[in-house]
C-alpha cells in the first residue's frame, strides 16, 4: 500500500473523528487482506457472529481514542 491516504489524525469535530477510527479500522483489514474477494467471502463468517462485531466495535473504539488523544479532546 504505497498511497498515502492518511495526512493526520486531527479532525475538526468528535463524529469526524469517530469516521476515521472506522476508516483506519476498515483500512488496516484491508492492508492484512488485500484482496476485495477473500474480504468479501469472509464478510459473510461474521455478518452474523456477534462476538466478531463487538471485537470490531473494541478495535475501532481504540482508534478513536487514539485520534481524541491527537485532537487533545482529554484536555
Amino acid at each position: 500500500m504505497s498511497d498515502v491516504w492518511l495526512a493526520s489524525l486531527k479532525t475538526d469535530t468528535p463524529q469526524a473523528g469517530f469516521e476515521l477510527a472506522v476508516k483506519l479500522s476498515r483500512m488496516g483489514v484491508k492492508l492484512i487482506q488485500p484482496s476485495d474477494e477473500v474480504r468479501s467471502s469472509l464478510r459473510t463468517a461474521y455478518d452474523h457472529d456477534t462476538a466478531q462485531l463487538i471485537a470490531s466495535s473494541h478495535v475501532i473504539a481504540v482508534h478513536f481514542q487514539t485520534v481524541a488523544a491527537a485532537n487533545n479532546w482529554w484536555r
